[in-house]
């Protein structure tokens, strides 16, 4: 299986999660959601699975700093238009499998899909 890591190459979360991932010889490769863009139907994935209020980064100086007649809008339009709004990283296996964030639940959900087979 492989992983894929959804970020931005200047988050200091992401760059935490992809020395971890090389720490521990989890194969991986990074898409930089503002680099290299995010479909909506990417988005639209990710919240099936985890929820748009998890997806969502309100805590995002592009989410502080949007306009309130913005707010309103669909945010999964809103998170593929401004890919700052969504939470980092997301990690998604080829077995389908969306993780969002890194702390240790997150770690340990990508530790049990490694030994499953993503190494």
């Amino acid at each position: 299986m492989v992983l894929t890591v959804y970020g931005l190459k200047n988050c200091d979360t992401c760059r935490k999660a992809l020395k971890w991932l090389k720490d521990q010889g989890i194969s991986h490769r990074f898409h930089d959601v503002r680099a290299d863009g995010i479909a909506l139907a990417d988005v639209k994935r990710f919240a099936k699975a985890v929820g748009a209020e998890t997806l969502l980064n309100k805590a995002s100086t592009t989410w502080r700093n949007m306009p309130k007649s913005m707010v309103g809008h669909d945010a999964l339009k809103l998170m593929a238009e401004h890919p700052a709004l969504i939470k980092r990283p997301v990690f998604e296996a080829s077995n389908g499998t969306i993780v969002v964030g890194f702390r240790e639940p997150q770690k340990a959900t990508l530790t049990a899909l490694a030994e499953a087979g993503i190494k």
